[in-house]
């Protein structure tokens, strides 16, 4: 209602009742409508659905129960707040944002707090999310166990893909004979890589109990109780400045005293909740300093499952080249047309194993083009793709193209274009020369 001179006049008791019937009747149109529209989320019966039984149809019910009642709790609490906020609050607050009314203001601490926060809610939800990505790449998986959680169901174990690869493997083995090179080789990489399987499970569970869990407790527990409480601090300042509205418009003595009452009592309310609002937000410094060291322990059991999976990985090398280094001398070799630098065998290849002898000395390239061309002394280093190696064996130089190595030591070897793929440059101070790549070990 409004007065001839444009304020807005407060509603007596005698017109809220008269607004109340409208407004109950609205309210209660409201709930209808939502119920009809959550009838069509129940299954229908008559159609073939009515043929699911036994878990499945629990697991279906239980889905629609929780969007049926996640759907009714928003609504109502929706409906709760347009009902337990006084006419007059609502009519303080529009008049605020159109500028009519006094606004009572925070301070520019717990402004900035309140900004702090709103920063680490919204950079921790998109954390925790890409790590949820990162861990478990399927949407639907992750959907699967969105419900088991929402259900109340243990999460089934899932086979990781190294395990299922692994699997496979090994029964393709046992159709092709483990006795023969093929069904062997199989058996072995198909045990590493349920090794692998099984580093990337522990890894999967370490991550979700140190990292994501005390994410998901901030994300549901702390931020809802900074949320509820600055809800709270809302409703005191509105209530705050309706009394500060009602003393001005006061005309009688007996009014100013009443409204200058409600004003100490709103101003009381209001400065308690700001402090209880402000202690709640300072504890984010806290969250900080926990979620720091939730990412050291999950950083931790990201190196861990590195170097275990690099470990698996170099006994899988050294077993394969141990088994068939014969049949394929050259398998866990660089190729140098591909990566650029000619790289011997893999430094767990039979020239490391203890009590191997030293490879046969490798042909001198025969190749016209090279012999031709190649001269060492106006071969310059390239500017990448030179790497440090470690010599295994000694060796004495055939011509005064060649480098003479000795055990251990280690030296810079690059390749260049037209070179023979079994010799590399090596340079060793001053001195520059042929090695061959099977006296060598690659570091990286």
């Amino acid at each position: 209602m409004h007065s001839g001179n444009g304020e807005t006049d407060i509603a007596s008791p005698e017109e809220d009742k008269v607004e109340q019937p409208s407004r109950v009747g609205a309210e209660s149109a409201d709930l209808e409508m939502f119920q009809a529209q959550n009838r069509r989320l129940l299954p229908n019966f008559r159609n073939p659905l009515h043929v699911i039984d036994g878990p499945e149809q629990r697991y279906f019910i239980g889905i629609i129960d929780i969007f049926t009642v996640y759907g009714f709790k928003k609504r109502l609490e929706h409906l709760w707040k347009r009902l337990r906020h006084p006419r007059q609050s609502f009519s303080t607050y529009t008049e605020e944002k159109l500028g009519q009314a006094e606004k009572t203001e925070l301070d520019a601490h717990l402004e900035n707090l309140i900004a702090r926060a709103d920063c680490t809610k919204n950079w921790t939800e998109k954390i925790f999310r890409q790590t949820e990505v990162l861990l478990q790449p399927n949407p639907s998986a992750r959907i699967e166990e969105f419900f088991y959680e929402k259900l109340d169901r243990k999460i089934p174990s899932r086979t990781t893909n190294a395990e299922l690869l692994g699997q496979y493997m090994q029964d393709a083995a046992k159709e092709f004979g483990p006795g023969t090179p093929y069904g062997s080789t199989l058996i072995t990489v198909g045990e590493y890589q349920r090794r692998l399987g099984g580093a990337e499970r522990e890894f999967l569970q370490t991550s979700a109990i140190n990292f994501l869990t005390p994410l998901r407790n901030f994300l549901e527990g702390d931020w809802k109780t900074i949320s509820k409480e600055r809800r709270l601090l809302e409703n005191r300042r509105l209530d705050l400045d309706v009394c500060k509205a009602r003393l001005k418009k006061a005309k009688l003595a007996e009014a100013k005293a009443a409204a200058e009452h409600e004003l100490r009592v709103a101003q009381t309310e209001f400065d308690r909740q700001a402090e209880v609002t402000r202690l709640l937000l300072e504890g984010i410094s806290s969250t900080h300093v926990n979620h720091l060291r939730c990412l050291h322990e999950f950083v931790e059991a990201q190196a861990a499952y590195y170097t275990q999976c690099h470990k698996h990985m170099q006994d899988l090398q050294k077993e394969l080249s141990s088994a068939n280094g014969d049949t394929f001398p050259n398998a866990f070799a660089v190729n140098a047309s591909t990566s650029g630098v000619s790289a011997g065998p893999s430094p767990l290849s039979t020239a490391t194993l203890p009590g191997a002898s030293p490879p046969s000395r490798p042909p001198n390239p025969s190749n016209a083009l090279e012999s031709s061309t190649l001269k060492i002394e106006e071969v310059k280093p390239p500017a990448t793709g030179t790497r440090k190696a470690k010599v295994l064996y000694d060796y004495d130089a055939a011509d005064t193209s060649e480098l003479s190595l000795l055990a251990d030591e280690l030296i810079t070897v690059y390749t260049v274009p037209g070179m023979d793929p079994d010799w590399l440059i090596g340079e060793r101070g001053n001195q520059k020369g042929k090695v061959p790549v099977t006296y060598l070990e690659l570091l990286s």
